[in-house]
């Protein structure tokens, strides 16, 4: 039975609620290595050999939420806050533009400081100096209004996990927020033009496989061009703190699921699989993954950007991890793949530096001088900020 199931995830992409429960409890390790091969044969045959890079900057981890399992929530009086200012974001952005990155990911807490206007100067600065880059934000939740508005200033991208699909599980989580705006979001930038990645966390407390299949359920039905999928890991200064951390196996077994459920979807081999395992990432990458996205913020900021405990490549300076990266890549027969890495629904959007340009050059944001983002770099100090329809057999599960 379970066999039969893979193979029919493998050829049309789909189960149906009762199918996926059943595959998730009843795979031993041979069906897993199964699993695993059908996936990989998928990546193969959509992305080739392409392992695409990304520079993460993770600029500032002071954030207004109260998220359970988070290690950067703002009850938590033992972070050490840091924000950078726009300046040092665009000059991170300028040293992994030099080493080949034209993915640059820009990812903070919810930061009350960087309001609507200092998000799109940032973002127009950006387009301006690096045209053929694409640029993902990673910011929280916002109004309707400011994602238009940070598309039109030149934003291509925009990551925010739905955390989970179970209502239940979404409000005991997040005591501050809601599950209707979290999708609320996540529609309004796909609506906008965004291409737009969601994701989950494995092995969170109480999570149920049915839990899970709501989870697949909901990617199948938003189809987003990324998902991040990666392990529950406690972190010590959380309510979740004594708190069961997920497996491994769960979060490769999920990776592998979501590549046959989306075929095209850009998948990243995540940190915090590297942080549970030596070679986590590379068993990520073997089981359908196809995305790697280096830590290029200031070395001396990265151990304060701490979701979670003993996350990895803290320390490590942009041409070394570069260099890893690209050594673990090849140890499983892929390869490195600087470019943009487009989702392939949207390639079609993108065909050169000139037309990228053009997409966002009527917009306000993008003329003029350069005296916007730099006119917010002395003021922020962190003193100033306070603190579809479901197809066939897509059902959820109570």
């Amino acid at each position: 039975m379970v066999l039969s199931l893979l193979q029919k995830l493998y050829r049309e992409n789909q189960l149906n609620s009762e199918e996926l429960l059943f595959l998730l409890t009843h795979m031993d390790a041979a069906d897993r290595g199964k699993l695993y091969e059908l996936s990989h044969r998928t990546a193969l045959r959509v992305f080739g050999r392409n392992v695409y890079l990304r520079a993460l900057i993770e600029f500032s981890n002071v954030c207004r939420r109260n998220c359970r399992y988070c290690g950067i929530r703002a009850q938590n009086s033992g972070v050490s806050r840091y924000r950078m200012t726009p300046q040092e974001i665009i000059d991170c952005c300028g040293r992994a533009y030099a080493l080949g990155f034209r993915t640059f990911v820009l990812q903070s807490g919810e930061d009350p400081w960087f309001t609507e206007r200092r998000v799109t100067e940032l973002v127009a600065s950006i387009r301006r100096r690096f045209p053929d880059a694409a640029i993902t934000l990673s910011i929280g939740e916002r109004s309707t209004s400011e994602y238009e508005a940070f598309f039109e200033a030149g934003a291509d991208r925009f990551l925010m996990r739905h955390e989970t699909a179970s209502p239940w599980l979404y409000k005991e989580l997040h005591p501050d927020m809601t599950m209707e705006n979290r999708r609320r979001c996540l529609q309004d930038l796909k609506r906008i033009g965004y291409q737009v990645g969601a994701g989950f966390m494995v092995g969170l407390p109480g999570q149920r496989p049915e839990d899970l299949v709501n989870d697949l359920l909901f990617l199948k039905d938003f189809e987003p061009d990324m998902v991040g999928i990666g392990p529950f890991i406690p972190h010590s200064q959380t309510p979740l703190a004594s708190s069961t951390g997920g497996t491994l196996e769960d979060s490769l077994v999920m990776v592998a699921v979501t590549r046959l459920l989306l075929p095209e979807c850009l998948l990243p081999a995540t940190t915090a699989l590297g942080t549970l395992h030596p070679i986590g990432r590379e068993k990520a990458l073997a089981a359908g993954a196809n995305v790697l996205m280096p830590n290029v913020s200031p070395v001396e900021v990265r151990p304060k950007y701490q979701l979670y405990e003993n996350k990895i490549c803290v320390d490590e300076d942009f041409e070394h991890c570069q260099s890893c990266l690209r050594w673990r890549i090849e140890s499983v027969d892929l390869d490195v793949d600087m470019s943009r890495g487009d989702s392939p629904a949207s390639r079609h959007l993108f065909k050169s530096p000139h037309e990228i340009q053009g997409l966002h050059a009527g917009s306000k944001f993008t003329q003029g001088s350069e005296e916007h983002a730099t006119n917010a770099v002395s003021a922020a100090g962190v003193s100033e900020a306070g603190q579809s329809s479901t197809g066939a057999g897509a059902r959820y599960l109570p």
